[in-house]
């Protein structure tokens, strides 16, 4: 039997957490502050622990409410797709497509899909998350996504089906006033005594180790001074003078002022975005996105 006084409770409990202030956490859910503390009360009692640690200042979560949040979060994410699909069902909708995307495939691929998608199939309604590339396999894997824009390469997993998208020739982001900025192409050996500016390799293994590959093919390991989220990051780190990065070639007009971007004389590609979907999961959503990006390459 299904616990609804339970759900509304940790619903309640999330809005707090998030919000880290009853006051405004009641506003937002349109009701007054005193029943919802009695609510998380309540809840408190219930689960025989405290969630909340109150002061003048706000609220934060003890380490028992900050333990279970994780999971608050992704129950309250599995209703609203619960909501989603019963409400089409009453509504004659017939298909749900859940995707997850990195913030560059948001800018690039998915706006063209989802136009064709409209076109071809507007009984699927799409919902979009934005995820890490780490996070695609386990998403696909869990069936909290039907397809995964994000850079992934080789071998991903018994079930895991991937199509790259789009690739791009390496290039290399440098200090304006670096010694080697006046170059029209560098030869990436000639990187060998650089500080780099990476990705983490928890955000993008694959792509992390596409890069790393690469420099040992041309005689070094990558000295690795700085590690960060984005290429955004990677840029703004070479332009203040921390390091060389390896970026796409597209990402030239992200540099600022005080970086310049130079092709390689190595001919270097990286997928830069890739699809990926599990087979084992049977979505006729899925296979009409997929046939959709074939006809837009």
């Amino acid at each position: 039997m299904i616990n609804f006084r339970l759900i509304r409770h940790l619903w309640l409990f999330l809005a707090v957490a998030e919000e880290q202030h009853f006051g405004r956490a009641a506003k937002r859910i349109g009701m007054s502050q005193p029943p919802l503390t009695d609510q998380i009360q309540i809840l408190e009692h219930a689960l025989k622990v405290k969630l909340f640690e109150r002061s003048r200042r706000g609220t934060k979560l003890t380490p028992t409410g900050a333990a279970i949040l994780p999971a608050v979060k992704k129950f309250a994410e599995q209703l609203e797709r619960l909501e989603l699909a019963v409400r089409e069902a009453t509504t004659g909708q017939r298909g749900m497509l859940a995707v997850g995307a990195i913030s560059s495939a948001m800018v690039d691929v998915l706006p063209p899909l989802i136009e064709k998608m409209k076109a071809t199939h507007p009984d699927v309604t799409i919902s979009m998350r934005e995820i890490d590339s780490v996070e695609a396999v386990p998403l696909l894997q869990s069936g909290d996504i039907d397809l995964a824009f994000a850079r992934l390469e080789g071998e991903l997993g018994s079930g895991i089906k991937s199509m790259p998208l789009r690739e791009d020739r390496l290039a290399v982001a440098l200090p304006k006033d670096h010694s080697l900025a006046s170059r029209s192409r560098i030869r990436l050996s000639s990187l060998s005594e650089e500080d780099f500016v990476m990705f983490y390799r928890r955000v993008s293994p694959g792509y992390f180790d596409s890069l790393v590959t690469a420099c040992r093919t041309a005689g070094f390991s990558p000295r690795i001074v700085h590690e960060v989220s984005s290429v955004a990051s990677q840029v703004a780190f070479v332009g203040c003078g921390q390091g060389v990065a390896l970026i796409p070639s597209a990402m030239k007009k992200m540099a600022p002022d005080t970086a310049v971007v130079r092709p390689l004389t190595d001919k270097l590609t990286v997928v830069t975005t890739a699809v990926a979907w599990n087979t084992v999961r049977d979505n006729p959503a899925v296979e009409a996105a997929v046939a959709a990006l074939d006809l837009l390459e």
